[in-house]
C-alpha cells in the first residue's frame, strides 16, 4: 500500500510524523526513542528527512585551513530501512535535488527498490549555506519538477541516459511539498500554486504543507488550489511552538507568520516550559479545527517537539 491507501483506510484523521537521521556517529537510539514515544498513536507512515553535504573548515595549524565537504546527517535510506525492519511502520524517505547528481538519484532509486521502499517525498531541498541562491550539484536538478520527471522515467522503465531497465521493479509513488504562505522564492501566490498544479499533473499523489500556525491560511490555500484544478489531498504539516527563541526564529526559518494572538501569549511567557505549554494548547485547538474540517491526515514535524506532539496526540486522537 502507498500513503494514500494508508490514509484512506485509516479510521478518522490519520497521524504521521517526520524524523531526522542521526548526526554522523550519534547512533540510532535517540531516533528510535522518538518513534517509541509516538507509535502508540498508530502512525500511518514516518517521513525521513534528507540532508545535503556542506563545507566545513579544519584548522591545520600555522594559519592553514582545510576546506572539507561533509554530510552531517547521512543515512536517509538506511534509516528508512531500519525503521521498516524494526517497527514494521510504512516509511517515506525524502529525495532531493539539493546536493545530488542525476547518477546519485538513480542509485538511490535502485537502492530503495531493493529494500522494497516505494513511497517518496520529492523536494528540491535547501540551497547550500555558502551559495547566495540555489545551485544544482553537477548535472543535478534545479527544481522538484525535474526530479519528478526523472522518477517518472524510472517508473516507465528507463535509466536517466535513456537505456532500458531490464527488470523495472515496483514503481514509486510520491508526494510533494506545498506552501500555504507561499514559497520564499515564488514571485507571487499564483505562480507558486501553478508549480503545485504542475507537480500534481505530473503524478504527485498528495502534497504536505510547510508548517503553519494560522488555519485560515491553510483553508484559503486549499480553496485556491481546488479552484485551480488541484484535486490531490493537501495534508497539513504542523509543528508545535516549543521555545521562547522560536518567536523570532520560526518566522525567519520557515517563512511563516505567527498569528498575533499566539505571539501575544508567547510574549507573556518567562520560561521555555511556559512557552511549550502555550504551544501545546494552541496546537490542540488548531488540530481540532482541522479535524473538524475533515482533513484526511495531520503530519507533525518532530524537531524539538516530540514530547509536545505526544501530549497533543493524546488529546486529539
Amino acid at each position: 500500500m502507498n500513503v494514500i491507501d494508508l490514509i484512506q483506510n485509516h479510521k478518522g484523521t490519520a497521524f504521521s510524523f517526520e524524523v531526522l537521521p542521526p548526526l554522523k556517529g550519534a547512533g540510532i537510539d535517540r531516533l528510535f526513542h522518538t518513534i517509541d514515544t509516538l507509535r502508540e498513536f498508530n502512525p500511518s507512515y514516518i517521513n525521513i528527512t534528507n540532508h545535503r553535504s556542506e563545507y566545513v573548515y579544519k584548522d591545520l595549524g600555522g594559519g592553514i585551513m582545510q576546506r572539507l565537504r561533509i554530510r552531517r546527517r547521512p543515512g536517509t535510506i538506511a534509516v528508512a530501512a531500519a525503521i521498516q525492519r524494526h517497527y514494521d511502520i510504512h516509511v517515506v524517505p525524502h529525495i532531493l535535488c539539493s546536493g545530488y547528481t542525476r547518477e546519485d538519484t538513480e542509485y538511490m532509486l535502485l537502492d530503495l527498490q531493493f529494500l522494497g521502499i516505494s513511497d517518496l517525498l520529492v523536494l528540491r531541498g535547501d540551497k547550500a549555506k555558502e551559495d547566495p541562491a540555489f545551485r544544482p550539484t553537477g548535472d543535478g536538478y534545479s527544481h522538484a519538477t525535474e526530479l519528478i520527471g526523472h522518477i517518472n522515467r524510472f517508473n516507465e522503465g528507463f535509466f536517466v541516459d535513456g537505456s532500458p531497465i531490464k527488470s523495472p521493479g515496483t514503481s514509486f509513488s510520491y508526494g510533494v511539498a506545498c506552501y500555504p504562505e507561499k514559497h520564499e522564492e515564488a514571485p507571487n501566490p499564483e505562480a507558486d500554486l501553478a508549480v503545485l498544479k504542475q507537480k500534481a499533473d505530473m503524478g504527485a499523489a498528495y502534497a504536505v504543507t510547510q508548517l503553519f500556525y494560522d488555519n485560515a491560511k491553510y483553508f484559503d490555500f486549499v480553496d485556491r488550489a481546488r479552484r485551480a484544478g488541484i484535486t490531490i489531498p493537501i495534508i497539513p504539516g504542523i509543528k508545535p511552538f516549543a521555545k521562547l527563541s522560536q518567536l523570532n526564529v520560526v518566522p525567519k526559518t520557515f517563512h511563516c507568520d505567527l498569528p498575533q494572538a499566539l505571539a501575544l501569549e508567547i510574549g507573556k511567557c518567562k520560561t521555555d516550559e511556559e512557552a511549550k505549554q502555550v504551544g501545546i494548547e494552541w496546537t490542540v485547538e488548531q488540530c481540532r479545527e482541522l479535524i473538524g474540517h475533515g482533513v484526511p491526515s495531520i503530519h507533525f514535524y518532530t524537531v524539538s517537539a516530540v514530547d509536545s506532539i505526544r501530549e497533543i496526540a493524546r488529546q486529539i486522537y
